[in-house]
């Protein structure tokens, strides 16, 4: 079975979000409070074969000239997918209203991790993504991500 197809037949929702998006996050305090914002365009990508089922691209801008990239692939286990890369451990999976939640151990952030919700809206050209990130002391930030779509596969 091509990795494509184990993965429609585990998380069919996740193709959805197949192809290229472009959009804003933006991280609030406990208060409501920016702390963040920065341009994002992310491409997914589900290749057939290889090591990874899920292949998804980053590159984030900041209005002060910074800029980032990153790449990283998840692999099928079971009926989840599960990612570990230099800055993040951890797995997600499909609700029953195909939700993709994620639960991330952030290992850039000693002691922090976040829980993700993502939905896409009817019409599959928007998506909504919400990280509610928690350390020790509980809840301390959101990131609020909102995406159109840009590009299909």
């Amino acid at each position: 079975m091509s990795n494509r197809a184990a993965l429609r037949a585990a998380m069919p929702a996740m193709f959805a979000h197949e192809g290229w998006w472009d959009g804003w996050y933006r991280d609030v305090d406990t208060g409501g409070k920016l702390i963040d914002e920065r341009r994002v365009k992310t491409h997914c990508e589900f290749p057939d074969a290889g090591e990874w089922h899920y292949i998804q691209h980053n590159w984030l801008s900041w209005a002060d000239g910074r800029e980032a990239t990153y790449e990283f692939g998840g692999r099928l286990d079971g009926e989840r997918l599960r990612w570990k890369t230099d800055r993040f451990d951890g797995y997600g999976w499909q609700t029953h209203e195909d939700t993709i939640m994620l639960r991330l151990d952030r290992l850039d952030v000693p002691g922090a991790y976040y829980i993700e919700s993502i939905n896409v809206a009817p019409g599959g050209q928007k998506r909504a993504r919400t990280w509610q990130w928690f350390n020790a002391d509980g809840p301390w930030k959101r990131t609020l991500c909102d995406e159109w779509k840009i590009e299909a596969p």
